[in-house]
């Protein structure tokens, strides 16, 4: 049940980053130069009280932890989004069945 519900956020990722792929790749080809969207920006359009309350309580608990998430949220959405999603998608995924083995 658990390991179909990671799959499942798994496969919301992965489209998630496909969605980015498309939207970046338009807006590429609107403005005829390499436009990507970084993770950190589309958090800011969503909720930017959310994101500065995140980075308090990161800088007060572990400073240096910052550091790594800025990392993260400076490179493009799709690919943070679409490599999460496999990710997910290959750790739970289904297991192999057992050649030579009745369940009966």
């Amino acid at each position: 049940m658990i390991r179909a519900i990671f799959r499942f956020i798994g496969l919301l990722l992965l489209a998630g980053g496909f969605i980015f792929l498309v939207y970046d790749g338009a807006r590429s080809i609107a403005d005829q130069t390499l436009r990507l969207t970084k993770l950190g920006e589309f958090w800011n359009d969503i909720h930017q009280a959310s994101q500065q309350a995140v980075r308090t309580q990161i800088e007060a608990s572990a400073p240096w932890m910052w550091d790594l998430v800025k990392l993260v949220l400076n490179q493009p959405a799709f690919a943070v989004l679409g490599g999460v999603g496999i990710l997910l998608m290959l750790l739970f995924r289904p297991r192999p069945p057992l050649i030579g083995y009745s369940r009966e």
